[in-house]
């Protein structure tokens, strides 16, 4: 179907972790420029959403669930009808607290944990990715995997588990871009600090002082990022891992 605004082929964008935060303003982002947006989450589609899509546009998946996720992947392209797919964000991830919300560190995370955490945030990714390469292929797509700060340097909130698995797919980023490349297909990261939303841990005003900017950073200013790693802005810039952290990293 034709966007009315451009009289082009109407863009697709899959986007999982839908739900709240960073991917609810990600979907926000994408509509607003008349994309259609695919959302994936563990939640049935929300009746108050504030965007188009409806639920013809939402599958539900657990994606720590390799046959439901594999199964999702059919549904998707089942969706598409045989058009192109523009852009993937993977974009959901858990981060599993100890009790009173504390952090799991390495000593005290499960194996059990671990290989859930690993499952959402790790390879659910590179599932989505090859298994809808050929659509990715045909419209010369982009993907983007949101990492996190806790990558790089440990968090006082961000558990080890999820630090682990978001440093792992700054990696996978690394080696996708080097593999889908070949096929012209874009896959960079972005990489959020501290981004005012309803999962900021208590103590989160200590971190900020140590800012630059002295703030957090809101899902917007991500989804925006998002957005230009998705179109011809930046249709030279693979394998990178954006920093979106008000200089928190520096």
């Amino acid at each position: 179907m034709p966007n009315s605004q451009t009289n082009q082929p109407r863009r697709t964008l899959l986007l999982t972790g839908a739900s709240r935060g960073i991917g609810h303003a990600t979907v926000k982002r994408f509509s607003a420029a008349g994309w259609r947006v695919i959302t994936c989450s563990r939640h049935p589609f929300p009746e108050n959403c504030p965007w188009d899509a409806g639920p013809e546009d939402h599958i539900q998946v657990d994606l720590a669930n390799e046959e439901n996720t594999f199964d999702a992947i059919e549904e998707i392209k089942r969706r598409l009808e045989g058009h192109e797919l523009h852009a993937l964000v993977n974009n959901a991830a858990i981060s599993p607290k100890a009790e009173a919300g504390k952090r799991l560190g390495s000593l005290d995370t499960t194996l059990d944990v671990w290989k859930q955490v690993f499952r959402v945030n790790f390879f659910a990714p590179i599932m989505l990715a090859r298994g809808l390469v050929n659509e990715l292929k045909e419209a010369k797509g982009s993907v983007v995997n949101v990492t996190s700060i806790a990558g790089s340097r440990v968090h006082p909130f961000a558990g080890a588990a999820y630090a682990t698995s978001k440093a792992a797919l700054a990696s996978l980023t690394r080696e996708m871009a080097s593999d889908f490349g070949r096929l012209g297909i874009r896959v960079n990261a972005i990489a959020p600090g501290e981004i005012d939303t309803a999962i900021l841990s208590p103590g989160t005003d200590k971190i900020v002082e140590q800012i630059p900017m002295q703030r957090l950073g809101t899902p917007d200013e991500v989804a925006k990022i998002i957005y230009v790693l998705c179109t011809e802005t930046s249709s030279y810039v693979n394998g990178a891992e954006i920093h979106i952290n008000g200089g928190q990293h520096v």
